[in-house]
C-alpha cells in the first residue's frame, strides 16, 4: 500500500511540473491529509485560478507563509513527479478521502444518534464529493426547442474521407471508441494512417500511439501515402525516384507536416501512459479537436498481472472508453482477429472473431473489420485492389459495409469511385 505521504508528495509534485493539471483535477485542499500539503495546494490552486504560473519563484514571491512549509521542501517534492500514475493516485487520494469522511460522519452519527436516512444522506454526499448532479431534464428540452430549424452541427465530430464510412457511421464522435480489427497485413495501419492524416488535414489534432511500428518507419508511410510514393522505392528514393518525385519531395514533406500527427513510437505503454501523453499533447495544441489511434489493443501493457488475457482485454476496453469520455475526443485503437476465419469458406470477418472478443464488442462504439479478397487470391495481378469496411457495431446508427479504393504499394485509401 502506498503511504498517504508519498501518495500526495507525488500530486503535487506533478502538478508542479504539470501547472494545469492543479484546476483540471478537482481535487480540494481536504482531500489532502498533511496540514503542509493542504497549505501548499491551497496557495497553488489560488495562483493557477489567478492565471500565474505555478513553481518555486512564484510560491515564494507571492506567499510569505510558505516558509511555514519551507522552500527546500518544495525544491525536493520534485524527485516524486510521476505523470504517467498521476491519475490513479489521483484516484487513489480521493478513495482515502472518502474513507476518512466516513469514519467522521459514523463518529458523528454515533455521537448525535442521527436517523437512518440521514447518515445514508451524507455518506452519498461523501460518495459525491459534494457535487450535486442536476438529474432534470426540462432545462435540456427547452434548450432543444428550436432544433427542428437549424443545421445540425455535431461539436467535435470528425468525418472520415471514404465517403461509404462517412454515409454509415457519419463520423467519428467525441467519448466514442472505434475499434478496427482485421488479420495481419490486411491494411489496419495504412487504414489509421489515413485517417489521421486526413483528420489533420481538417483541422483536428491526430495523436498516434505506435506500439509496434517504430516512428522512423511510421513516417516513411505517411510519407508515401501522402506523395504516392512505393513503398518499394522509398527504401532508396535516390536510386528509384524519378525526377518529379524527387522535386515533389519537400512539397511532400510539408504536406505531412500540415497534418499535425503526433507520434509516440513507446513499445509496451500502458493506458495510464497513454493517457498522461495525450493529456500533454492536447494541452500543447489547445483550439484543436483531438483523436487518438492507438496501435494496437493486443499489445497493450496491462497493469497487473492477470491469469487470462481476456481480463486484461477487457480491463484495457474499459479503460480505453473511459479514455474517450475523460478527454471527450474519438479514441480509434486496432486490433488482431484470431485465426477462426481462414477456416471458413467465407473469409468476410465476423465480431466473433476478435480475440479476447466478449469486452471488446460491449465496450466498443463503432467496430470495423477489414476485408481484401485479393488478400486471399494466389493469383493478384488482375485482382481488384478494393478495401471493404464491414462496420459490424455502430451505436448510433446503421451497420454495413462500405469499400474503398486501397493501393497496396503506396498505402494510399480513398472513395471508390462508383
Amino acid at each position: 500500500m502506498i503511504k498517504k505521504e508519498f501518495l500526495e508528495q507525488s500530486i503535487l509534485a506533478t502538478m508542479l511540473e504539470e501547472n494545469y493539471l492543479i484546476l483540471d483535477s478537482q481535487l480540494k485542499p481536504e482531500m489532502f491529509y498533511g496540514q503542509y500539503h493542504r497549505q501548499l495546494f491551497m496557495m497553488m490552486q489560488q495562483l493557477a485560478a489567478g492565471g500565474h504560473p505555478v513553481d518555486y519563484l512564484t510560491l515564494s514571491a507571492r506567499f510569505e507563509e510558505i516558509e511555514n512549509i519551507g522552500l527546500a521542501y518544495v525544491t525536493e517534492l520534485m524527485m516524486f513527479a510521476d505523470a504517467e500514475k498521476f491519475d490513479d493516485y489521483v484516484q487513489l487520494l480521493r478513495e482515502v478521502w472518502r474513507e476518512r469522511q466516513k469514519a467522521h460522519l459514523l463518529f458523528q452519527a454515533t455521537e448525535g444518534d442521527w436517523a437512518i436516512p440521514q447518515i445514508i444522506e451524507r455518506l452519498d454526499n461523501v460518495q459525491l464529493e459534494g457535487n450535486m448532479i442536476d438529474t432534470k431534464i426540462t432545462q435540456n428540452l427547452v434548450d432543444m426547442h428550436n432544433r427542428p430549424c437549424v443545421e445540425v452541427n455535431t461539436s467535435g465530430l470528425i468525418i472520415p474521407h471514404i465517403r461509404e464510412l462517412a454515409l454509415l457511421i457519419d463520423g467519428f464522435r467525441p467519448g466514442e471508441l472505434t475499434i478496427i480489427a482485421a488479420r495481419p497485413s490486411m491494411g489496419k495501419t495504412d487504414v489509421m494512417n489515413n485517417l489521421a492524416l486526413y483528420a489533420g488535414w481538417q483541422g483536428h489534432l491526430p495523436i498516434l500511439f505506435s506500439l509496434e511500428m517504430s516512428k522512423t518507419i511510421l513516417l516513411d508511410r505517411l510519407i508515401a501515402t501522402t506523395g504516392h510514393y512505393s513503398r518499394l522505392k522509398m527504401r532508396n528514393p535516390k536510386k528509384h525516384f524519378t525526377d518529379e518525385q524527387k522535386s515533389n519531395w519537400m512539397h511532400v514533406l510539408d504536406r505531412v507536416n500540415k497534418s499535425n500527427v503526433h507520434i509516440d513510437d513507446r513499445s509496451s505503454l500502458t493506458i495510464a501512459q497513454i493517457r498522461s501523453q495525450a493529456r500533454r499533447i492536447i494541452r500543447q495544441n489547445a483550439g484543436r479537436t483531438p483523436i487518438i489511434f492507438i496501435d494496437y489493443l493486443q499489445i497493450i501493457q496491462a497493469d497487473g498481472d492477470y491469469d487470462y488475457s481476456a481480463i486484461a482485454m477487457s480491463k484495457i476496453s474499459r479503460a480505453l472508453k473511459q479514455m474517450a469520455k475523460e478527454f471527450q475526443c474519438p479514441v480509434i485503437c486496432l486490433s488482431q482477429l484470431n485465426r477462426n476465419v481462414e477456416s471458413r469458406g467465407n473469409k468476410r470477418p465476423l465480431m466473433s472473431d476478435l480475440r479476447d472478443s466478449g469486452s471488446i464488442e460491449q465496450d466498443a462504439d463503432i467496430i470495423i473489420l477489414l476485408y481484401r479478397n485479393s488478400y486471399y487470391q494466389t493469383e493478384t495481378t488482375n485482382a481488384p485492389d478494393t478495401l471493404e469496411l464491414i462496420v459490424a457495431k455502430n451505436r448510433n446508427g446503421p451497420t454495413g459495409t462500405a469499400t474503398a479504393s486501397y493501393n497496396k504499394n503506396t498505402g494510399h485509401i480513398t472513395s471508390k469511385e462508383r
